[in-house]
């Protein structure tokens, strides 16, 4: 999620920031998976952080479908 500055005409302006709580749960989240040092999950590109993200999460849904199937 990124914020975008408008002026008083509503053109953008740029990228203010990203919400802080929003870093920290991405930071946890592949910390958690991956056993990664946070410092070099923050070295990360916003875009690669995200798609590690995603790409855990995949992964989640496919192990808790097959949990649920052999139940």
């Amino acid at each position: 999620m990124q914020f975008v500055r408008r002026d008083r005409s509503g053109r953008s302006g740029g990228i203010v920031g990203y919400p802080l709580d929003r870093l920290h749960e991405e930071v946890a989240y592949i910390a958690y998976h991956f056993h990664w040092p946070r410092d070099e999950i923050l070295e990360l590109e916003h875009g690669e952080r995200q798609r590690w993200v995603e790409e855990i999460a995949n992964i989640n849904r496919r192990l808790n479908k097959v949990s649920e199937e052999s139940s």
